[in-house]
């Protein structure tokens, strides 16, 4: 028989978070790593992740709180002939480009982002059709990126590479929709073990470069962090077969606490994918946020 928590220690706990809540939070800590590797059945890595983070520390006698702002993306090419390879790298450099040029004192708007990611589609896109490639040598990747600005974030997706978060509270939180057949039709109203025993289910219904921008809706989220998290961001080579959320207690839980290396951690998360069959390149990259109730006013 399971033991329960006594109602006096899970109202204590219960207020706890209340009281956190309602306190000003800033960032204490951050912390960054990143990796990627071939797998166990390619040749070539397609792969392709870049961030650009910028630190602030304000010391005052209350203590330490950071300033952070920070840009994290990564692209899973594909395409004949090592165009993926090509296609990763320019969706990821002109997607970075567009974005910090608009990029002041405040987090970009979703329209400025999804003009960034069409602006990165259309680079491809011209790409393809100057080099008069069709069906499966057209060079495209998927696009997943992370903007920090203290507490506040901005995701923005296109394909089936992931964000997660991963909070004491929360959990493991996945925070994209993959863009593929198979969540279409579960969107339609198509059970979701139906949807995923049709062959096509995993086809993508959307990547950067194949089709011009008709064709892209990019989706943009924004949240606030409001508690230590430790956000996440994977190519399909970790996410596929539901392994983030099989291995989440053994392997993402651990990179929450600063006693743990996270270039360590999302080490181990590589190998648990290459136990797993390494079907595909395999890209992790990892964000740590520590934060700390703001007890005086911010200079």
């Amino acid at each position: 028989m399971s033991e329960s928590i006594p109602e006096s220690e899970a109202s204590f706990a219960a207020a706890a978070d209340e009281r956190t809540a309602m306190l000003s939070l800033s960032l204490a800590q951050m912390e960054v790593a990143a990796s990627t590797d071939v797998g166990m059945r390619r040749s070539q890595n397609e792969d392709f992740y870049l961030y650009h983070y910028r630190l602030e520390h304000l010391e005052t006698p209350l203590g330490t709180s950071v300033q952070a702002k920070g840009l994290f993306v990564l692209c899973d090419g594909m395409g004949g002939h090592a165009r993926g390879e090509i296609a990763s790298l320019e969706a990821a450099r002109v997607f970075k480009q567009q974005v910090e040029a608009e990029w002041t004192t405040e987090l970009p708007s979703r329209e400025v982002l999804r003009a960034a990611a069409l602006t990165a589609n259309q680079a491809l896109f011209d790409l393809n059709q100057a080099a008069a490639v069709s069906g499966s040598d057209r060079m495209g990747t998927t696009l997943v990126a992370i903007l920090l600005q203290g507490t506040k974030v901005a995701i923005i997706h296109v394909g089936d590479s992931r964000a997660y978060r991963y909070s004491r509270l929360t959990g493991l939180d996945q925070l994209t929709r993959d863009h593929e057949v198979g969540q279409l039709a579960i969107a339609q109203g198509v059970d979701p073990d139906v949807a995923y025993a049709r062959p096509e289910a995993h086809q993508l219904t959307q990547a950067l470069g194949p089709r011009n921008n008709d064709w892209l809706d990019p989706e943009v989220r924004f949240l606030e962090v409001r508690e230590d998290t430790v956000f996440l961001l994977c190519s399909d080579g970790l996410s596929d077969f539901d392994l983030v959320e099989e291995i989440a207690d053994t392997h993402v839980a651990p990179l929450l606490q600063t006693r743990t290396s996270l270039q360590f951690g999302i080490q181990q998360l590589i190998e648990a994918a290459n136990e797993a069959g390494g079907h595909d390149n395999i890209t992790v990259v990892a964000v740590r946020l520590r934060l700390r109730p703001q007890l005086g006013p911010v200079i």
